[in-house]
């Protein structure tokens, strides 16, 4: 007997003839005499409908108010699974965040999880319950509701597997798996049987829709196997585990990310420290910076710029109003009309000339490189918003296409 987590989204749930689907697919592994816990996400766009009303009623309401109303979401799709596997004749419990023993830190609208208390799941798995359990919430020191913030369910189904030592961990989708790039934007995307924790990591953290990354980290830290796999096929899905094959794959994936901005600090005096003075007001902020560019300009100065995603713009523009008088900066200047893209593979740390490769694929394209990052399995590159999904496919076709 194994005991199986399966992580439904909120695609997957979105109606009744969803939610009756899953149930059916709950149902099947538990009657091969698996122990199961569900993990669902709210239904379709419950989460930004909620968002929508509180902002309707008061657009400044506190984070505290805000996760007591998103919670609500799951709340409902937990209660209608376990609904309708009861009508199945299967013995059944919905538990929320809290009640299956989610306890998390105090940052409303965007907590971590501190630990998992499992002795109610152990009651209920002793019972032979199905267990429902809401995703994307738990319990603050002060009992308080907290939720997660994006991609929350994939990271309560991830700890709930790895607190209760689960033999496996299922994500559903509604795509098949993990592909080589968007296969609603790619053609011919290919569907990956198994992946790298590491290699995941960075598609989910550059803009692969399948995973969240905080999701993947803790997979990795707990070694624990994902299966990537849809809610709507029987087909196979992607193993995400440490991958020890000798021949890895060049390349896993091409990612696109367009919630990025770009932003030009111009004519910055070119002396020791700057550089730590600028960014330590970005980590003041909460700002994560991605790809850094310094150029060094005439008269003593020079340029630098770096990206950002687009929710921390404004306090990044912020924290260099601060910045500008003090270091006598001329100017600054943004730009949301770019992408970040990405291909990333572990087989790039024992292969030359992947780089060139890429940049090969967007010059016969007549695509322009703004910016450059690499690190030892990834190569991200910054353009043009418009040339955002040419471009995918030339690097797309340039490596799997190619002979």
């Amino acid at each position: 007997m194994s005991l199986i987590v399966q992580k439904f989204g909120g695609s997957s749930v979105a109606d009744a003839e969803h939610v009756n689907n899953v149930a059916g697919i709950v149902t099947d592994t538990y009657k091969k005499g698996n122990n199961v816990i569900v993990v669902v996400s709210a239904q379709g766009d419950t989460t930004d409908d909620l968002i929508e009303k509180a902002n309707e009623i008061n657009p400044n309401a506190s984070k505290r108010e805000k996760d007591m109303l998103l919670a609500a979401g799951e709340q409902i799709s937990i209660s209608l699974l376990a609904m309708a596997i009861e009508k199945l004749g299967y013995p059944v419990i919905s538990l929320l965040g809290w009640q299956a023993g989610f306890q998390t830190t105090s940052a409303h609208t965007d907590a971590r999880i501190k630990r998992v208390i499992t002795d109610r799941i152990k009651k209920e798995l002793d019972k032979k319950n199905i267990i429902i359990v809401a995703g994307f919430q738990g319990l603050s020191r002060y009992d308080d509701i907290t939720t997660l913030g994006r991609g929350g369910s994939d990271t309560s189904a991830v700890a709930l597997a790895a607190a209760t030592h689960a033999d496996l961990c299922q994500i559903y989708t509604d795509v098949e798996g993990v592909y080589t790039a968007d296969p609603r934007k790619v053609n011919n995307a290919k569907k990956l049987s198994e992946i790298s924790y590491d290699e995941m990591l960075e598609l989910a953290t550059l803009g692969a829709q399948v995973l969240h990354n905080r999701s993947v980290e803790m997979a990795k830290k707990y070694n624990l196997e994902l299966e990537v796999l849809s809610s709507l096929t029987c087909a196979p899905g992607t193993i995400v585990k440490e991958v020890t094959n000798v021949e890895k794959m060049l390349i896993s994936g091409v990612a696109k990310d367009t919630d990025i901005a770009r932003i030009s600090v111009v004519g910055v005096p070119d002396i020791p420290g700057l550089a730590f003075k600028l960014f330590s007001k970005m980590a003041a902020k909460g700002v994560n910076v991605d790809i850094i560019l310094q150029s060094i300009g005439r008269d003593g100065t020079k340029d630098i710029s770096f990206t950002v995603a687009k929710n921390k713009l404004d306090d990044t523009l912020e924290a260099l109003n601060q910045f500008m008088p003090a270091v006598k900066a001329q100017k600054v200047v943004h730009d949301e009309r770019v992408a970040k893209i990405s291909i990333v593979g572990a087989g790039m740390e024992t292969h030359a000339g992947v780089a060139s490769k890429m940049f090969e694929a967007l010059f016969d394209a007549q695509i322009n490189i703004q910016m450059i990052s690499t690190s030892e399995i990834k190569v991200s590159v910054l353009i043009d918003l418009a040339d955002a999904d040419r471009a995918v496919s030339a690097i797309h076709s340039k490596f799997f296409d190619e002979v």
